[in-house]
């Protein structure tokens, strides 16, 4: 099994040097900003039920995450979006190495950003992705966690160089993303376990997942 991390430094390398100087600047102190404000105090803790709300799923066509759980344990994962490469490569390492596992322990998956459902689908699509990826619109399950946040002026005017602007790409026409999370979800839809980066260039790792899940189907 190939870590996250390991697969984020091999991409880190291959991007070096590649960001303008001023740029890169900008995300490695929003890196160190983010890092040192941690986990929102406000975040959801293991025991809680899971909040559900109004989604989209990659075709436009409303959806509840109770209709995707479908009463059984569920791995659920919060993203940023098809335009962050850090997600790509948690999304594919997911597919490649903890679906097959999830699928032997009886549970499913479900990966939920802010944005519009054409960039649900194209992380679908582009990934090779056979779970659910769905459209949070206005961050509502996610806010419901307590794992939303507002780039900093810096960040996004950083974002803008690269051409990228979230406005109009997140569904609700804002700014705001969910730090990237990972909740192992029972049947009843009880949170057993979250995992909340502030870091967005790091991830919950498969073998942390399954470790977690399986103290509620083994």
């Amino acid at each position: 099994m190939t870590s996250i991390a390991s697969r984020v430094e091999e991409m880190q390398q291959g991007m070096a040097g590649k960001l303008p100087e001023e740029v890169a600047n900008q995300f490695a102190k929003d890196l160190t900003d983010l890092a040192a404000a941690g986990t929102p105090a406000g975040a959801a803790t293991a025991g809680a039920a899971m909040p559900d709300g109004d989604l989209l799923d990659a075709h436009g066509a409303p959806t509840t995450l109770g209709a995707i759980t479908a009463g059984k344990p569920a791995v659920v994962v919060f993203y940023r979006g098809a335009w962050c490469p850090y997600c790509n490569v948690a999304l594919r390492a997911y597919e490649q190495e903890l679906v097959p596992e999830l699928v032997a322990r009886g549970a499913t998956m479900v990966a939920l950003s802010p944005q519009k459902p054409d960039g649900s689908l194209t992380a679908q699509e582009t990934n090779a992705l056979s779970y659910a990826v769905v459209s949070d619109p206005g961050n509502q399950i996610a806010g419901k966690l307590g794992i939303v946040f507002t780039p900093s002026e810096g960040s996004l005017k950083a974002q803008r160089e690269l051409g990228l602007d979230t406005t109009t790409v997140n569904a609700d026409g804002t700014t705001a993303l969910p730090m990237p999370t990972t909740v192992v979800l029972d049947a009843e839809g009880v949170i057993r376990w979250i995992d909340v980066h502030p870091n967005y260039t790091t991830r919950s790792e498969v073998s942390d997942i399954l470790a977690a899940l399986d103290q509620i189907t083994s």
